[in-house]
């Protein structure tokens, strides 16, 4: 049982420890999918046409890495219940590997510094590092990111 499990409730910068974990629900990922969202936001050939993705970098049919991080953010805002969802102010994203038709993500997140705000009393930052893997393990997107996360009040 992963922790985000057992807890629902609001997260808060107070509730947090460098360490924590949280994991999501898996996202099947399909061609149609992909082609879908590179028409709209990343029209390029190798996103686009299986056959024209053969003779790419690539080597097939592979999802734009906006199209990654797409379905990273949902799956991260689905499994990290913090209090006033997950706001980011600084995001490092890196794409080891393409996100293929028939991959099923899932994302494993870890809580890395906490921060509170020096001049603010009511909230802190927290570095959070993601990894969006597919069902055979294989990291297809690394994300790190700093969240602004609110104090409890009083």
């Amino acid at each position: 049982m992963h922790e985000n499990d057992q807890n629902t409730s609001p997260l808060y910068l107070d509730d947090l420890r460098v360490g924590q974990r949280f994991e999501s629900a898996t996202h099947a990922m399909d061609a149609d999918q992909i082609i879908a969202f590179a028409r709209q936001f990343d029209p390029q050939p190798f996103h686009l046409d299986a056959d024209a993705a053969r003779s790419s970098l690539f080597g097939g049919l592979a999802a734009s890495g906006w199209h990654t991080a797409a379905v990273t953010m949902k799956l991260i805002v689905q499994s990290t219940p913090f209090s006033s969802g997950v706001i980011g102010s600084n995001v490092v994203v890196k794409w080891p590997r393409p996100t293929r038709p028939d991959d099923i993500l899932r994302v494993k997140s870890e809580i890395m510094s906490i921060t509170p705000s020096q001049s603010r009393a009511d909230r802190g930052r927290v570095v959070m590092k993601s990894l969006t893997l597919n069902a055979t393990g294989d990291v297809v997107q690394e994300l790190e990111a700093t969240i602004v996360v609110p104090r409890k009040a009083g």
